[in-house]
């Protein structure tokens, strides 16, 4: 009689993620590929991260390879080059990229922002995207518009003349342009707001990006204490940017741009909270491979692994990963069926919706924390990936738009029935 096969040992096995396990049917074959490149480069990505927060940008080698890898273009209209994908793809390119660092995860969701500029003036379009075939890095960054504190425009011949410092331009090292937040008087004396493109020497970057993660995002301070001149088809009304952005979807085809404003605002949230999923899922990774090396400090196991202790950590926190992978990628793949059905959300839905991608954020930062807390003082080195995760997800998580309570309590007033506070989507505050 044959012996039955032996089990697997603990731990042989790859840390399979959910989405491997249950593919999507808006998974396209692109999305699918550059993911896995991606995945390919998370070796390269932990190594290099360290210069990275030494920079304080993506190191020129990181920068390349994900550029290469197809990762800037995922949110670009076919028309102008790039691949218009869905909001599944994008979770996964992102989560993937998560893996290897945060950073370079959070400067690709941010890039996605370029969105934002697709319903300018098609002149606009042409002069920021006459780059694409040679530019390495994000054509456009994002910087303070949706801010309480902008910069100022007033009226010029042919446009505006524009000054001011605008935080938090993430990606600005990298990037051939940047959208910001200015405020304006009126014709009729009112004061109003816009947003306005500025060109990369229109503006300076300040080196204040000194924090305790996400250090390689290059989420500085841009500057322009002279005036700069700005087009009036470079300057759009935030009172507009509803309709604009609506009008997207009559100029460019593919999956990513059959969404309205409100799936929009979803697919950003999505690609947030992403990094964190992937953060976690790399720290889980690297969790198994040293616990398996590691000798315990002060209790008679060969390893850490071998520690009860460990293994219910391990235990629960791939749980908190799996559940928030689970709702992360499920309603990803809510906002692909309903643009591909033509069904938009309700206010109610989208506040719901975003309140879940939040708290799916904390079960990802708790998840990190307890596997550094098990394995121990050697995550502390500064060589080690976890030490990293741990403060760069600490980091994403303040992040004003996906900021645990104050997303809460816009939930619950909707949930209880209380008037909402006045907000663009329901999830940014409205400044126009």
């Amino acid at each position: 009689m044959s012996k039955p096969p032996s089990p697997t040992p603990p731990g042989a096995e790859s840390v399979a993620s959910a989405a491997d396990r249950r593919p999507s049917p808006h998974l396209s074959d692109r999305g699918r590929r550059i993911r896995d490149e991606t995945r390919a480069l998370i070796p390269l990505l932990r190594e290099e991260a360290q210069e990275g927060e030494e920079l304080g940008a993506l190191p020129p080698e990181t920068l390349r390879a994900i550029h290469e890898a197809g990762v800037f273009k995922t949110a670009l209209p076919v028309e102008l080059g790039g691949h218009a994908l869905g909001a599944r793809d994008t979770v996964e390119i992102i989560t993937a990229l998560g893996e290897g660092d945060g950073s370079a995860a959070w400067t690709v969701f941010v890039a996605g922002g370029i969105r934002n500029v697709l319903g300018f003036p098609q002149q606009t379009v042409d002069e920021i995207f006459k780059e694409i075939d040679t530019w390495i890095g994000p054509l456009v960054v994002g910087a303070s518009v949706f801010s309480t504190s902008v910069g100022s425009a007033r009226r010029a011949d042919g446009g505006w003349q524009v000054s001011g410092k605008w935080a938090f331009g993430s990606g600005c090292k990298h990037a051939a342009w940047a959208a910001v937040g200015v405020t304006y008087e009126g014709s009729d004396g009112r004061p109003g707001r816009a947003m306005a493109l500025l060109s990369r020497e229109q503006y300076t970057i300040l080196d204040d990006w000194k924090v305790m993660g996400l250090k390689a995002t290059s989420s500085n301070s841009i500057t322009a204490e002279e005036e700069a001149f700005v087009p009036d088809h470079r300057f759009v009304d935030l009172a507009d940017f509803p309709a604009v952005m609506d009008s997207v979807r009559d100029r460019y085809a593919g999956i990513g741009f059959r969404n309205d404003t409100r799936a929009l605002m979803l697919i950003t949230c999505l690609s947030n909270v992403a990094v964190a999923l992937g953060m976690a899922r790399g720290t889980l990774d690297c969790f198994v491979e040293q616990a398996k090396a590691r000798k315990p400090f002060n209790l008679p196991y060969p390893t850490v692994a071998d520690m009860p202790s460990t293994q219910v950590a391990a235990g629960t926190a791939r749980a908190m990963i799996n559940a928030a992978e689970a709702t992360i990628l499920g309603h990803a793949d809510e906002v692909d069926r309903r643009a591909l059905a033509g069904t938009e959300f309700t206010g109610a839905e989208e506040s719901e919706i975003t309140m879940d991608l939040v708290y799916a954020v904390r079960l990802c930062a708790d998840a990190i924390d307890k596997l550094q807390l098990a394995i121990g003082s050697s995550t502390v080195s500064l060589k080690n990936p976890i030490q990293r995760f741990a403060r760069d997800v600490r980091v994403l998580a303040t992040h004003g738009a996906i900021r645990f309570d104050p997303l809460a309590e816009l939930s619950g007033r909707q949930l209880l029935g209380l008037e909402p506070f006045p907000m663009f989507a329901g999830g940014v505050p409205q400044v126009g």
